[in-house]
């Protein structure tokens, strides 16, 4: 069972119940930032967002089907008022409890439905090679992203471009594009930047992150980087559960080196999975 499955059987089995994203990642025997990266990956929603819509279609079904008392069904939803609940029913269908119920109709409503695997996203991969790094600096440009934001990766790194080259104590021409900080609700931190020495000047306005040492499983994405979401994609769902090792919880990244040409966005991007 892949992890998209096991947290769709999860929320659906515990719907009625109260639980958080240490719960699910419990039961799905992966750390929260993995559980995170994986399943905003595929559904595009953070795991409890995700939970509250499927609490709130339900719910919106008992309405139209004329449930006499809001809120029993919103504490069968699992909030604590009427007025928690009508918040958040607000919120997701841009109408209230109320007046759905008086509607008795779901029509335009756009109701959460279990999710189901997409497997015209999953790509064979090759085996990945096993690497133990030791810990390395990254200097350059970081901003927070959600799923709706990360649209946005590509002008950091526009943004970047100017200074590559150009940072004391560069080390090499690689570029790397480090995915860190995850929390619940799905957003993280993403720095597109250049590994530095220890003595390069800090006061140039650029972020500094420290990498420790770790064993990777590094994979090659090959072809348009637009294609990078399916290789991605099968990591998470299809090699890691069937891979004899876990996510070790650290940082993951992209690198960039002169196999990739940033220009036509074509070429090889090593992608590195710190595993234990």
């Amino acid at each position: 069972m892949s992890i998209l499955e096991k947290v769709v059987w999860y929320v659906e089995w515990r719907r009625r119940e109260a639980f958080d994203l240490e719960d699910v990642a419990q039961a799905c025997g992966v750390s929260r930032f993995h559980l995170s990266r994986v399943f905003q990956s595929v559904s595009g929603r953070s795991v409890m967002a995700y939970a509250r819509a499927r609490r709130l279609s339900e719910a919106a079904r008992l309405l139209v089907g004329g449930a006499d008392d809001i809120l029993s069904v919103a504490l069968d939803a699992g909030y604590g008022s009427h007025e928690a609940f009508t918040r958040a029913f607000r919120e997701l269908f841009g109408i209230t409890p109320e007046a759905l119920r008086a509607a008795r109709s779901l029509e335009n409503l756009q109701l959460v439905e279990p999710i189901a695997m997409d497997a015209s996203l999953l790509t064979d991969l090759q085996p990945p090679r096993i690497v133990d790094r030791e810990a390395f600096r990254i200097a350059g440009l970081s901003e927070r992203y959600s799923f709706e934001t990360n649209h946005s990766i590509p002008d950091l790194w526009r943004r970047f471009a100017p200074h590559f080259e150009q940072i004391p104590n560069q080390i090499g021409k690689t570029s790397y594009g480090i995915c860190f900080n995850g929390d619940a609700e799905g957003n993280f931190d993403y720095m597109a930047g250049v590994e530095v020495g220890s003595a390069e000047d800090e006061n140039d306005g650029l972020a500094r992150i420290t990498v420790p040492a770790q064993r990777y499983a590094v994979f090659i994405h090959s072809g348009h980087i637009s294609d990078i979401r399916k290789t991605v994609y099968s990591i998470w769902n299809k090699w890691l559960p069937e891979a004899e090792v876990s996510h070790a919880g650290g940082p993951d990244f992209e690198l960039y080196d002169e196999r990739f040409d940033g220009t036509t966005g074509r070429g090889e991007v090593e992608i590195w999975v710190p595993v234990r």
